[in-house]
């Protein structure tokens, strides 16, 4: 199964943990770990780099980190450079983390990478748009011969 580590900034990570186990269960091979303002980056990578080696069993470790070029961003990014078989997706939501949970076994990293991006750029929604869409009116079909 492949890892996961999650992390953002003050506490997206522990709130996504509470989401995910609230939708998924407890898991395993998942951390959390939040970059909070008491902390200095270099103790956040030694962080993330623990985590990574507590969820890899071989298969691989995925990051997901909250804002592409934050800091928990660039730190994982770090360890991507310089460890085999590890991916990062900066930006990461919901509906991704949620998922990672239940298809992140039986596929490789980047399988999983992949349908992951299609999830959390598929559930990004203008709702008024939705809503209108939803409340337009139906077409009336016109009859051929004018009646």
């Amino acid at each position: 199964m492949i890892g996961i580590v999650v992390s953002g900034h003050i506490h997206f990570a522990s709130g996504m943990q509470s989401a995910v186990q609230a939708i998924a269960g407890e898991q395993d091979q998942m951390e959390f770990i939040d970059f909070v303002e008491s902390m200095s980056t270099e103790e956040l990578e030694i962080q993330l780099r623990q985590a990574s080696k507590q969820v890899d069993s071989g298969e691989g470790v995925l990051f997901l980190t909250d804002i592409p070029g934050g800091s928990p961003c660039n730190r994982a990014l770090s360890i991507m450079m310089d460890t085999q078989n590890v991916e990062l997706i900066g930006g990461a939501n919901l509906p991704m983390i949620a998922n990672a949970a239940f298809e992140r076994d039986g596929v490789s990293l980047q399988e999983l990478v992949e349908t992951l991006l299609e999830i959390g750029t598929s559930c990004m929604q203008d709702m008024r748009k939705e809503l209108e869409a939803v409340m337009a009116p139906e077409p009336v079909a016109e009859c051929e011969d004018g009646l």
